[in-house]
């Protein structure tokens, strides 16, 4: 039987997935946009790695909230504010997995495509022509040019609108958990979550709209194609939509060093939603107190925090385990 909704684990915010603090062990990485590491994105300027190549279907982006926004905010950190060659509205991606999820995707509007002769043969074999739009041949100083020198975008270039955003409705639709992301600002933070969340089946990940990167290259090519098949929602309020969640009967788990283990097996056949707060502030108050319980890892190792797209993906493998693998 689900527990009450009052259940809420209240304390001192802590980082979402630290342990409590050893002496000799020094922060973690990976982390939120302002404190993470990073260039900027061009355009809107700007790895992580989990493996394996996306394969799902690219979801639907007709069935956005009608006359809903596209996939960015007017609020969003400085260093995502798009480049003087980016249109508004649009964004250039990068990168053979992101730019051939992008080409596939029917949701996508695309505007110029720029390859080098060799990047054209290799997306050639990932993705058989005809494409919708034609190639533009360059050399990849060009595109160095274009992009930025520090940029690893494998002579493929893609200006593409922005994708339009999933209602809540949408995302409950599909099966699976759901990730909430409350304050993680770094775009390659938020793409390796949406790769992580493809691989696990995720329902969808849900961040705020004024706390969070926009759309950009950098999370493009860390979500390794995941953009393009995983609905990414942006929330004007984090707590109200943590309690539209739970009107729809979604467990609230939010994550925490201080929290109980997470077992996935003791949620079978309850759907969860995961919460994640930013690498060194944790779950804000009112997110942390709106949450169904608080939960974390047991961590035997001398480091004792894992970047918040790490934790995403090893509570996702906890709960989708016994799905998975029978066990």
């Amino acid at each position: 039987m689900k527990p009450p909704h009052d259940n809420r684990s209240g304390g001192q915010n802590r980082p979402p997935f630290s342990s409590p603090p050893r002496s000799g062990t020094g922060p973690s990485r990976h982390g939120p946009r302002s404190h993470e590491h990073g260039s900027q994105d061009p355009g809107q300027r700007g790895s992580s790695s989990f493996a394996g190549k996306p394969q799902a279907k690219p979801w639907d982006g007709r069935q956005q909230r009608q006359g809903g926004p596209q996939r960015h905010s007017q609020h969003g950190p400085s260093h995502n504010r798009r480049g003087p060659d980016t249109p508004r509205g649009a964004v250039w991606l990068y990168g053979l997995h992101a730019v051939a999820a992008a080409l596939a995707n029917p949701a996508r509007r695309l505007r110029r495509l720029i390859l080098s002769e060799e990047a054209e043969a290799t997306l050639t074999q990932r993705l058989a022509p005809p494409w919708s739009l034609q190639p533009e041949r360059a050399e990849r100083s060009r595109l160095d040019q274009l992009l930025g020198r520090d940029i690893a975008h494998q002579g493929v270039a893609l200006l593409a609108d922005l994708l339009p955003t999933p209602s809540l409705q949408h995302v409950l639709e599909r099966t699976g958990p759901l990730i909430v992301l409350d304050h993680v600002t770094d775009p390659r933070n938020v793409g390796a979550i949406l790769r992580a969340a493809d691989a696990f089946g995720a329902a969808g990940v849900i961040t705020q709209d004024r706390n969070a990167p926009e759309e950009t290259g950098s999370m493009a090519k860390a979500a390794s194609g995941a953009l393009e098949t995983m609905p990414l929602l942006r929330a004007v309020n984090i707590a109200r939509t943590l309690i539209a969640l739970k009107a729809a009967q979604v467990w609230v788990i939010g994550l925490d060093a201080k929290g109980k283990s997470l077992i996935g097996p003791a949620h079978a056949g309850r759907r969860v939603a995961v919460v994640l707060g930013a690498e060194h502030t944790g779950l804000r108050r009112l997110t942390r107190e709106t949450c169904d319980e608080i939960a974390g890892f047991a961590m035997h190792g001398s480091i004792g925090s894992l970047n918040v797209s790490t934790a995403a993906a090893v509570a996702l493998y906890e709960l989708t385990r016994q799905v998975v693998g029978g066990t």
